[in-house]
């Protein structure tokens, strides 16, 4: 696995227009794998102040075609997680941030029932601890908060099929109960529409 990430450029339209339909970072980000499709995770984050593209990829690929639409400056940094991952063990305690599309589905008599955004703070927080039991890792109340959250609603496709969709940031402190459900929860993201930059969990230590 590969984590790689690229300085957006704020001035550039093709930027701009991105931020507000996630599917063209999607479509950018596919495109810079010519062989075959293999699993990839991204969202947007804010470091040092400054907006990135972060790209979590079973291999190391070249994202220079997406950084010359993106960025000023196209030079990608890639780091390899998997010796990152090797060092998560049961009971340690790491800092984490999550954007995800927490949603429930709401049955209806025998029908599949239709899936809806959860857009209250309260209950984006049961969401995620509900993930976290999933997901081989457990929070305590008082060591995370939602921390922002955005509606997109976009059109995708040649058939121009609209997205309506919540994303919403979580940050804080969580303990890992189980390594290897939570490394695959690392890899393989958590929730809904990772296509569209929601999914990507990553820690980093606590100091």
């Amino acid at each position: 696995m590969y984590l790689s990430r690229m300085k957006l450029d704020l001035s550039r339209r093709q930027t701009m227009k991105a931020l507000a339909s996630p599917n063209l970072f999607h479509g950018a980000i596919e495109s810079c794998e010519t062989e075959g499709r293999t699993r990839k995770l991204w969202r947007i984050d804010t470091l040092g102040g400054a907006p990135y593209l972060l790209i979590l990829s079973e291999q190391k690929l070249d994202f220079s075609p997406a950084a010359q639409q993106f960025c000023t400056d196209t030079a990608v940094e890639s780091k390899c997680y998997d010796q990152f991952l090797e060092r998560i063990t049961e009971g340690s305690r790491w800092r984490f941030r999550l954007c995800a599309n927490p949603t429930i589905q709401r049955k209806c008599g025998d029908e599949r029932g239709k899936v809806m955004a959860h857009i209250t703070a309260a209950f984006q927080e049961e969401w995620l601890k509900k993930q976290a039991k999933k997901h081989g890792f457990s929070l305590n109340a008082e060591e995370f908060l939602v921390t922002g959250s955005q509606w997109y609603n976009f059109r995708k496709g040649s058939d121009r099929q609209n997205v309506r969709m919540l994303a919403v940031t979580y940050e804080g402190i969580l303990t890992v109960m189980d390594a290897d459900a939570f490394r695959k929860a690392l890899t393989q993201g958590i929730g809904r529409e990772k296509a569209y930059g929601m999914g990507l969990l990553t820690i980093a230590g606590i100091r």
